[in-house]
């Protein structure tokens, strides 16, 4: 990330809005009792999650990141330093996943896929996958300057997660803005 990106992202602002908004980003799906939260960064959804479910276990591919994550929670949460298309759990381990404005920071379609894939593998049957990320604008890109940037299309994410497995797709977008995406796994 780039220094403003970083700024921004660690901002007690950044904190404030993503609590306020968490409550409505999960609304109406049941995450179960073991949630699993790609790429928390600096933890502002990890805090506003944590208050909203009964376990949640964090992946966070940067360690200093990781670190300062589990500082922070403690035994409240469990942070593991590892790679969302990678990751270092059992099959069928949680019942829902989640991910909030990190998978345009991944490089390339394929790891995108294989994020959710593996999200796929880590889920129990009837587990949901619910995301929400930035879309493709002027000013996300001048946010993302010197970053990675890789903006999901959310007219591709239907087939994505079809061909992944999932299920009960639904998939919505405010043009220029944010898409929000569910998947199931099927029983």
């Amino acid at each position: 990330m780039n220094l403003v990106h970083r700024k921004l992202c660690s901002s007690a602002l950044w904190a404030k809005a993503v609590a306020a908004e968490m409550p409505g980003n999960v609304a109406g799906f049941d995450l179960g009792d073991s949630v699993l939260e790609i790429g928390p960064g600096y933890g502002a959804t990890t805090r506003a999650l944590a208050r909203l479910v009964p376990r949640l276990t964090a992946v966070e591919i940067d360690g200093a990141s990781a670190e300062l994550l589990q500082r922070e929670f403690g035994e409240r949460v469990r942070v593991v330093h590892g790679d969302g298309a990678a990751m270092p759990f059992e099959d069928g381990e949680f019942s829902a996943v989640v991910c909030f404005t990190m998978l345009h920071h991944v490089p390339t379609t394929a790891l995108q896929d294989a994020i959710f894939a593996e999200a796929f593998r880590v889920l129990r049957p009837g587990g949901v996958l619910r995301a929400i990320d930035g879309l493709e604008s002027v000013p996300f890109r001048l946010l993302h300057i010197g970053d990675t940037l890789n903006a999901l299309d959310p007219v591709s994410l239907w087939p994505r997660l079809t061909t992944t497995g999932f299920t009960d797709i639904k998939v919505d977008h405010v043009p220029k803005r944010s898409v929000r995406f569910s998947a199931r796994k099927p029983h």
